[in-house]
């Protein structure tokens, strides 16, 4: 038997997982969550062999979640579902040792086979994003660059970017130049939104 928990913030996205596992006789939903403040109490007390975890979710993001199961709970073997089929995304799933990635608009066999994949101890990754993924390549931000992008997309100045980030207003600004450059944006706003559409920060 397959024990999976299973992490969406959205209710009717969760249940409706949820149901289906249910229906496949090796496989058994022992924990449903809905924020990623949740998923570390739950493993814990259920301990499944398979966590499905969504990349946004309320208090911990999927990505971050998926790296403190893989130090507190190494048998326990990470799946990323997500509804975003991006190539950043994917990157930084794998970095945080997730052992597959599918996406939310695949077929249930899909699903299913990638479930078993990843309890066999094989990875699975959706066909298609791994294609776009070698097209596409990482991303070309350093570090910096990307707390920078993330500063922006929250919006402030320049001056306020520096303050959040404990840097001076030329670096924030060198940080930017780059950034926009390597995205081949017009603007630092742009530079953000094209980071974030590539799952880069």
């Amino acid at each position: 038997m397959i024990r999976v928990l299973l992490a969406d913030d959205q209710a009717l996205v969760r249940g409706a997982l949820a149901s289906m596992l249910r229906l496949e006789p090796d496989i058994d939903v022992v924990a449903e969550v809905g924020s990623g403040l949740d998923v570390g109490p739950a493993a814990r007390r259920t301990t499944p062999d398979v966590a499905l975890l969504d990349v946004q979710m309320p208090g911990r993001d999927g990505l971050a979640v998926t790296a403190e199961l893989r130090h507190a709970m190494p048998a326990c073997r990470v799946l990323i579902c997500t509804t975003f089929s991006r190539p950043g995304y994917l990157a930084r799933a794998m970095s945080a040792g997730a052992a597959g990635f599918v996406v939310k608009d695949s077929r249930p066999e899909q699903l299913l086979n990638a479930i078993r994949r990843v309890h066999a101890g094989l990875r699975f990754i959706d066909p298609a994003l791994a294609a776009e993924s070698l097209a596409t390549g990482t991303s070309p931000l350093t570090d910096r660059e990307a707390d920078v992008l993330r500063a922006t997309a929250e919006g402030g100045t320049v001056a306020d970017i520096a303050r959040a980030l404990d840097l001076t207003a030329g670096t924030v600004r060198n940080h930017l130049s780059s950034a926009i450059g390597k995205t081949e944006a017009r603007t630092r706003a742009e530079a953000a939104r094209l980071a974030e559409i590539n799952g880069w920060l």
